[in-house]
């Protein structure tokens, strides 16, 4: 059991984006947005450990992969995110008493031995290796955020929803952890699942010894050694540089590191988080795209089937309206600015 602090709420945070221009985080009253510059929740880096903690818990609670969470101490069920972390301390030798250089990384693959997945880090980015106080480590939070929206699977957090629509975003939410939600396992060439020799440090969440079944039935079997290639970038994979294996897609596929990204925005998959649909791997942000339409206004999934279109977008109807003034624009002449919806006064305003 672990128990946790009540989260930070994140309210005045400064903007990223605007360098100082935003005095601070005022929520809109409906849009993900801040009121003040207009910039996204994940531009004033809102989120803490403890919010991103407890998002990924309830995200992968009630999944097969519940075994990477832990029950909060008095939460009532609740259940938080295990999140491996790794410390690397160094020795610093120098004419006096040796120091010690540490550095943490707020994640790291879990099951695997601190070579193995220091090998994994070394093949990912600089910039987006996740050491704590680096851009990197800003670079994941910001991909939580972005990737795995709270309002994608929590419809308390939803302001969108009509009075009848609560029951089909919940089968939406038990749906996808049921067929596609999924959590990428690192490990050598050969080794992933059931190909892993006995002794080796794996990951016991995801049901190692037993291959996921293929589309046809059959049971899909590691390639022979010297015979590994990258799925997405199809080039050959050293035999002693770890790969990522995604348990939905059958342990005879792997993917470099610095592969397994997204297959509709090609940004790496947070956390190594997936959801599997039409033999790839998508965030979740675009899997859930790919399956009904996202509001433009609230960024909040639409399951009416009544909404409103425009230049290949949709929005709830109550929210096609004017980013400035507020105005409903349903019938009305507008403008589109970036993806923004504007009153033709408000339009004229911005361009004088």
């Amino acid at each position: 059991q672990m128990s946790v602090s009540q989260p930070q709420s994140g309210r005045g945070a400064p903007c990223l984006r605007c360098r100082g221009t935003c005095s601070g985080f005022e929520p809109h009253s409906w849009r993900k947005i801040c009121k003040s510059c207009k910039c996204s929740q994940e531009d004033h880096s809102l989120s803490s450990d403890v919010e991103d903690d407890r998002k990924i818990g309830s995200l992968l609670s009630d999944s097969k992969y519940a075994t990477l969470t832990a029950r909060v101490k008095g939460g009532d069920g609740v259940r938080i995110y295990k999140r491996n972390r790794m410390i690397i301390t160094n020795p610093i030798v120098s004419r006096k008493d040796p120091t010690f250089d540490t550095i943490t990384y707020e994640w790291a693959p879990p099951g695997l031995t601190q070579k193995l997945a220091m090998q994994y880090m070394e093949l990912i980015p600089k910039e987006m290796q996740p050491v704590a106080g680096t851009d990197g480590a800003c670079y994941r939070r910001r991909q939580l955020m972005r990737q795995l929206p709270l309002y994608d699977q929590d419809p308390s957090q939803c302001r969108g929803l009509a009075e009848g629509e609560l029951k089909l975003m919940e089968d939406f939410v038990k749906k996808y952890k049921a067929e596609a939600l999924g959590v990428g396992e690192v490990a050598l060439p050969g080794q992933g699942g059931a190909g892993k020799e006995e002794g080796k440090p794996q990951d016991k969440s995801i049901a190692a010894g037993k291959p996921p079944e293929s589309t046809n039935g059959a049971l899909e079997r590691a390639p022979a050694a010297g015979h590994h290639r990258c799925e997405t970038c199809k080039q050959a994979v050293p035999g002693d540089c770890p790969v990522v294996y995604a348990d939905r897609a059958g342990y005879s596929r792997q993917w470099h590191p610095a592969c397994f990204v997204c297959c509709r925005c090609a940004e790496p998959l947070v956390d190594l988080i997936y959801f599997w649909k039409s033999g790839a791997a998508w965030c979740g942000r675009h899997y859930c795209e790919s399956l009904r339409p996202r509001c433009a206004g609230c960024d909040e999934i639409i399951f009416s089937e009544d909404y409103q279109q425009a230049e290949g977008m949709a929005w709830h109807k109550k929210h096609f309206a004017c980013l400035e003034c507020e105005t409903l624009l349903t019938g009305k002449p507008f403008a589109l600015d970036n993806a923004s919806l504007l009153c033709t006064t408000c339009s004229k305003s911005k361009r004088l």
